[in-house]
């Protein structure tokens, strides 16, 4: 079921970007993020940690030239590391917080690129869109 939701989120996310020019988030974050759909406190924290990379990055960008390549490694070190620190810390502040866990460490600088080359709420938007779209497809097929 994993590489099927895979599979399906990474062409569905292609022929979304393809028709509406808008990015879900990048090509294969819907996919991952749909695997989780039964689990939104997964999704809810790993939406939060690629917020705060783009926070980080709007912060710093104003010392750094970050643009490009650079802007884009940043984004995905940096919600790496925050990814890591969120699967270290978070527990030991509060213990029933097993559920807020990060989906990977590459998908929040991934939808914290795109967050940050879109707005917000199209990113958002078109991330729901072909998630749910995903989720429901996979669950169709046989």
């Amino acid at each position: 079921m994993t590489y099927e939701t895979l599979l399906v989120g990474l062409v569905l996310a292609l022929l979304y970007t393809e028709a509406t020019g808008l990015s879900p988030g990048g090509l294969v974050v819907p996919g991952y993020l749909a695997l989780y759909l039964d689990q939104p406190f997964r999704v809810l924290g790993t939406v939060a940690v690629a917020g705060l990379t783009v926070l980080a990055f709007k912060l710093l960008s104003r010392h750094f030239l970050l643009f490009g390549r650079r802007r884009f490694v940043f984004m995905i070190l940096f919600g790496a590391l925050l990814a890591q620190s969120w699967a270290l810390v978070l527990p030991r502040l509060f213990p029933g917080s097993i559920e807020l866990r990060v989906i990977g460490w590459v998908i929040p600088g991934l939808l914290a690129s795109s967050l940050e080359r879109q707005k917000p709420a199209a990113t958002i938007a078109s991330l729901a869109t072909v998630c749910v779209a995903t989720y429901f497809l996979v669950r169709i097929i046989p």
